[in-house]
């Protein structure tokens, strides 16, 4: 008997992440996987943990602080905004009183 034996291919992290960019600035998987020379579904595969990975770094900061600054950012604009609304607010509220 003669077995087709294949040798299993070891790609690094840096490919993988590789292949997956190619795919999505391609916008096809397929496309991307034939370039490379590899079956689509390793790249499929890649993307599903890459983006699981992702989400398990960056879905809780911890301690209660926001790891990106541009949301930092907004927050801190935000509180300022609304303070100032709350400011505008009284002062219509003053000058609308009417002397009778």
């Amino acid at each position: 008997m003669s077995h087709s034996t294949r040798e299993r291919r070891v790609f690094s992290d840096e490919f993988k992440r590789e292949a997956v960019r190619l795919a999505k600035d391609r916008g096809n998987v397929e496309e991307a996987a034939r370039q490379l020379g590899i079956h689509s579904s390793l790249i499929h595969g890649w993307k599903k943990r890459l983006a699981a990975k992702l989400d398990r770094e960056t879905a809780f900061p911890g301690h209660g602080n926001a790891k990106d600054p541009e949301l930092v950012r907004l927050q801190r604009d935000y509180a300022r905004l609304k303070e100032e609304n709350e400011i505008l607010k009284k002062a219509v509220g003053i000058f609308s009183i009417r002397p009778l």
